[in-house]
C-alpha cells in the first residue's frame, strides 16, 4: 500500500520538532533553522514514496536540511551585505538570555564539521554509530571532532576542560 497523506503529517508532527532544533544548533539562527526545516520537509514531501521507505526518514530530511544550511552559508557575505543596507529592523523582539548567545556565538566558532556532530550527539541525542550511519564519516573521526568541539567550547566558554578522558561512550 503506498504512503499516504496521513502517514506524512504523523512523520512530521513526530519529528519536526527535533529536525529544527538540530538545524538551529547547526546554523546558528532560528528563523533560518525554521526556513530550512521547512524546505528539507517539502522535499521529502515531493518524494515521500521513496523517502517513507527509507529505515531512516527523519535522518534524509537531516541531511537534506545540513546540504540546504551548507548552501546558505556559502551566500552567508551576500545576507551581510543586506543587513547592512537596510539597517536594524523595526520591530523590537525579546533579546536572547547571554547563555544562549554564547552558547551560539561560540558554535558559531567551530569548523562546521565539528559543529554538526556536536548538534547531532547533544542536541539530537545521537550516538557515534548513529553520527557514523548519518554522516558517513569514520567513527574515529566523529569521536575525534567532538572532543576538539568540546575542548573548543569549554575555550570559548570560559569553562575548564575535564581531566577525565572525555571520549564518548554511547556507541
Amino acid at each position: 500500500m503506498p504512503p499516504s497523506t496521513a502517514d506524512f503529517d504523523a512523520f512530521y508532527q513526530a519529528s519536526a520538532r527535533r529536525v529544527v532544533l538540530y538545524l538551529y544548533a547547526v546554523c546558528g539562527d532560528l528563523a533560518d533553522a525554521q526556513d530550512i526545516a521547512q524546505e528539507a520537509y517539502a522535499r521529502a514531501w515531493q518524494h515521500w514514496p521513496k523517502v517513507s521507505g527509507y529505515e531512516n526518514p527523519e535522518g534524509w530530511v537531516r541531511a537534506a536540511g545540513w546540504r540546504l544550511a551548507a548552501n546558505r552559508w556559502r551566500g552567508l557575505r551576500r545576507r551581510w551585505a543586506a543587513h547592512a543596507r537596510m539597517g536594524p529592523p523595526d520591530v523590537e523582539t525579546p533579546s536572547p538570555s547571554p547563555d544562549r548567545v554564547a552558547v551560539v556565538a561560540a558554535l558559531q566558532q567551530l569548523p562546521a564539521a565539528q559543529r554538526q556532530a556536536v548538534a547531532l550527539h547533544y542536541l539530537y541525542d545521537m550516538s557515534v554509530n548513529d553520527i557514523v550511519l548519518h554522516t558517513g564519516a569514520p567513527a574515529g573521526t566523529v569521536k575525534a571532532r567532538l572532543s576538539r568541539a568540546r575542548t573548543a567550547l569549554a575555550e570559548l566558554l570560559g569553562d575548564h576542560p575535564q581531566e577525565v578522558n572525555d571520549v564518548p561512550t554511547r556507541s
